[in-house]
């Protein structure tokens, strides 16, 4: 198997694991609104009967959505260097990187939720998807001649 196919090992562990946090969110979240006896009210504001479930029950929601953000720029990136045709080492260890550091932000949110342990994961993840923006525009230039 080339690099450039092994990139997309990366973007399907962590779709399966936004499957795994969606999973998640549901068995806790479908047992608390039975133990509130929450009707789901459609014309409530946004996000005010959530609020009436304990904060624990919330994390897991607040991070799937928070897998539906970030992310998304990295399956963009990962992609892009697959289409690219990018054979590189280090672009599929900074993918794992990425991946691996979602990973522990989502059980860090969902089990304790420590904002500032967030907050340094957060901005670790970020160094792996500058590194990656980097080879793709490098990439891209490359292919197109314009670099």
């Amino acid at each position: 198997m080339t690099i450039t196919i092994e990139l997309l090992g990366p973007v399907i562990a962590l779709v399966a694991w936004s499957m795994v946090m969606w999973v998640w969110m549901y068995v806790t979240r479908l047992p608390a609104m039975r133990a509130a006896k929450m009707t789901p009210d459609p014309n409530a504001p946004r996000g005010q009967q959530m609020s009436l479930l304990p904060p624990q029950v919330r994390w897991k929601a607040d991070n799937y959505n928070h897998l539906m953000e970030q992310p998304t720029v990295f399956y963009a990136l990962a992609i892009s260097l697959v289409l690219l045709g990018v054979q590189s080492g280090a672009a599929l260890y900074l993918a794992w990187g990425y991946v691996a550091l979602r990973i522990v932000h989502s059980l860090v949110q969902s089990l304790i939720n420590k904002i500032e342990v967030r907050f340094l994961l957060f901005a670790l993840s970020n160094i792996p998807l500058i590194a990656l923006t980097y080879m793709a525009v490098k990439a891209f230039l490359s292919a197109t001649g314009a670099g």
